[in-house]
């Protein structure tokens, strides 16, 4: 299975990005556009997810449920309804959209677990560490 990363760009914290992806799920489905169809979209759609980076940290994600069109001649990324909050791991930010094996992703937080999520300074230091 393979996975999409993106910087979640305008996004101040978690509970945020939670919020916006939800407000726009529940006002008829979230589609983010891009430039180009990813070459490997046929092993992501409707299997992999995209994973959300915030300060350096994979933090979230959405799943993919397929590729469409979008106006002007661009690709428009299908998103589900539900994000998961995941295991901090960490992520350099990029611009765009990048490829995550399935090997390199974080695993989901078990439901109401994100209470104990670590300041993101400190999950970077730690995991640099070798101890998350």
């Amino acid at each position: 299975m393979l996975h999409l990363t993106k910087v979640a760009f305008g996004a101040p914290s978690l509970d945020y990005l939670l919020e916006r992806l939800a407000e726009r799920a529940a006002s008829g489905g979230i589609a983010l556009t891009t430039r180009n169809l990813p070459k490997r979209h046929a092993e992501i759609a409707g299997k992999g997810s995209l994973f959300w980076i915030m300060k350096h940290q994979l933090v979230a994600r959405t799943p993919i449920l397929g590729f469409g069109e979008a106006e002007g001649g661009r690709v428009a990324i299908l998103l589900g309804a539900e994000t998961r909050i995941v295991h901090p791991a960490p992520k350099r930010a990029h611009q765009g959209w990048r490829y995550l094996e399935a090997a390199d992703a974080p695993a989901d937080l078990a439901q109401g677990a994100a209470q104990g999520i670590l300041p993101p300074a400190l999950a970077r230091e730690l995991a640099s560490l070798a101890l998350l």
